[in-house]
């Protein structure tokens, strides 16, 4: 299906707004996943031309999302990632350990960002940084398409690895997130050391849910839920 390919448009409008110069696109991937990291990454690019055929990473081959973020790692200025584990996600909640893992990549980079590019309605960043959401950023803006490109390769790499002690539960294919394969080995052999053991999908094992964490809610707030989903058979 065609689509538009990203361009510099929010980045210029910023620099033409408010004089920053290094401005940072960031985008996640595994939020919704129930095993594994989540995975920031915050990539510079300036306004170079970006390499044919940039887009959002969920619209590409995993072929082609493969050999582009190889282009990608020498075409940026830089970039760099960043991970919440999946304890930090249990113990902090999903928005609180996106800005860990963002926090994390943005301070990686050789410069400090003067704005970012978040993918997205909800600024999850806040201070100190100086935010800008872009909906569908990852599809609209060069540096958070890239950035969302080198994350998700980075991860399934990741996800592929931590999968190889554990054959059944298909990490390599399904990089965490539910499926036939995934839920199957759950209700047979139970969660693996990487998986979150906060989220829903353990309400519906019977055998397991013993080993449920409850975050404690001090402020009396109401447990974050997205992405956290049980099983739907």
């Amino acid at each position: 299906m065609p689509y538009e390919p990203p361009t510099h448009t929010v980045e210029r409008s910023l620099r033409a707004t408010t004089g920053a110069r290094v401005i940072a696109g960031v985008d996640e991937v595994g939020r919704g996943a129930w095993a594994g990291p989540v995975t920031v990454c915050a990539a510079v690019t300036g306004l170079r031309r970006p390499p044919e055929g940039l887009t959002d990473s969920k619209l590409l081959t995993v072929r082609r999302r493969t050999e582009l973020a190889e282009i990608l790692r020498t075409w940026v200025t830089s970039y760099a990632l960043g991970h919440a584990s999946p304890e930090e996600i249990d113990d902090l909640g999903m928005t609180a350990a996106l800005r860990l893992a963002a926090g994390r990549a943005l301070d990686a980079l050789p410069v400090r960002p003067e704005v970012v590019i978040l993918d997205g309605k909800h600024d999850y960043l806040g201070a100190p940084w100086r935010v800008r959401t872009v909906i569908k950023g990852d599809r609209s803006c060069v540096a958070v398409a890239a950035a969302s490109v080198i994350a998700k390769v980075q991860r399934d790499n990741m996800m592929a690895e931590l999968g190889i002690d554990h054959a059944d539960f298909g990490f390599a294919d399904n990089a965490g997130y539910p499926s036939p394969v995934h839920k199957a080995a759950l209700a047979e052999r139970g969660p693996t050391p990487y998986h979150r053991l906060s989220w829903a999908y353990l309400d519906s094992l019977p055998q397991w849910r013993h080993l449920k964490k409850v975050r404690s809610w001090a402020d009396g707030s109401v447990p974050e839920i997205e992405g956290q989903l049980g099983f739907d058979f």
